[in-house]
C-alpha cells in the first residue's frame, strides 16, 4: 500500500531528523515527493498519530510528539521509576494533612472508622513537565513523622525505613475524562483522557497505603508482562469493596481523583 511507503518515511524522520515539537513535511510536499494523494498521506499520518509519535495542533499542523513513558505495574515509587528511565523526578505538594479515615478508607486499610490517617496529594514531574497527580492514604500508626519536618517525598520510602517495605499490592485500573482542576495540575485541557490506577499496597498482611493516581493519556502507555495461564486469581469481596468501593464517594479527599 502507498501509504505505507509515506508512514515509514516518517517514521524514519521523527527516529533520525525530527526533534520533539518540530513539524512534518507538509502534505503538499509528501503528495509530491511520493506521487500520492492527500488522503493518501493523511492516512499515514492518522496512524503515526494514533501510536503517539506525531501530534496535530489545531490551526498549526503536525508535530513531532513527546514520547510517551512506559507504565510498568510494579511497587516501585514514582522517583525510582524515572530515574530508572533516565528523567529527573520533582513534586509539588497539593495537600498535606492528618483526617479520619471515612467508611471506606478504613475498609481499604483495614482500620476502625475514624482512626488517624495520612493524606498526601502531589503534583509528580519528570523533566519538568507534569506527569501524574498522586493522592496517598496512610495509616498514621504505622508512619508518625510521614510529614515531620517536611512531607516525605517517597511512602514506599518512609514505609521502608519503618520496615514496613511494601511487598505485594492490588490494581484497579481504568480510564477516565480529567475533570477541570487534575487537568489544570497537569497543564492539558478538560476532559482529555487520564489513566488512573488504585492501588491499595501491602507489606505482608498488613495495609500500608491506599492511593489514587491519575496519569496523563498523553505521556504514559501501560505495558503488563503476561505469562502461561496459572490458577485464576479472585479477590475476595470485602478487598474488592474496598479497592472499588470509593469510586462513588464524593470528596476528593476519600477516595477520587
Amino acid at each position: 500500500m502507498k501509504y505505507l511507503t509515506v508512514r515509514e518515511h516518517l517514521r524514519s524522520l521523527i527516529a533520525e531528523e525530527l526533534g520533539v515539537g518540530d513539524a512534518i513535511p507538509s502534505e503538499r510536499e509528501l503528495c509530491g515527493q511520493f506521487g500520492v494523494s492527500r488522503m493518501t498521506v493523511r492516512q499515514a499520518v492518522d496512524a503515526l498519530v494514533v501510536e503517539g509519535l506525531l501530534e496535530r495542533v489545531q490551526g498549526r499542523g503536525t508535530f513531532v510528539a513527546q514520547p510517551k513513558v512506559d507504565l510498568q505495574l510494579r511497587l516501585a515509587s514514582f522517583p525510582e521509576e524515572m530515574r530508572r528511565r533516565g528523567m529527573e523526578p520533582d513534586l509539588r505538594v497539593l495537600a498535606a494533612e492528618l483526617t479520619a479515615a471515612t467508611p471506606q478508607l478504613a475498609a481499604a486499610l483495614e482500620l476502625p472508622v475514624g482512626a488517624d490517617v495520612y493524606y498526601l496529594r502531589r503534583l509528580r514531574l519528570a523533566d519538568g513537565l507534569p506527569m501524574a497527580v498522586e493522592q496517598n492514604w496512610v495509616p498514621a500508626a504505622l508512619v508518625p513523622d510521614l510529614l515531620e519536618p517536611e512531607p516525605a517525598s517517597s511512602v514506599y520510602d518512609a514505609l521502608a525505613e519503618r520496615e514496613l517495605a511494601p511487598t505485594w499490592g492490588e490494581d484497579v485500573i481504568e480510564a477516565v475524562q480529567l475533570d477541570e482542576e487534575v487537568a489544570g495540575h497537569l497543564g492539558i485541557s478538560p476532559g482529555a483522557a487520564g489513566l488512573q490506577i488504585r492501588r491499595r499496597t501491602f507489606s505482608g498482611d498488613l495495609a500500608v497505603d491506599y492511593g489514587v493516581s491519575v496519569y496523563r493519556g498523553d505521556r504514559y502507555s501501560l505495558w503488563v508482562p503476561v505469562s502461561a495461564p496459572g490458577p485464576t486469581l479472585v479477590p475476595s469481596r470485602r478487598r474488592l469493596a474496598a479497592v472499588v468501593g470509593t469510586r462513588d464517594e464524593p470528596n476528593p479527599k476519600e477516595g477520587l481523583a
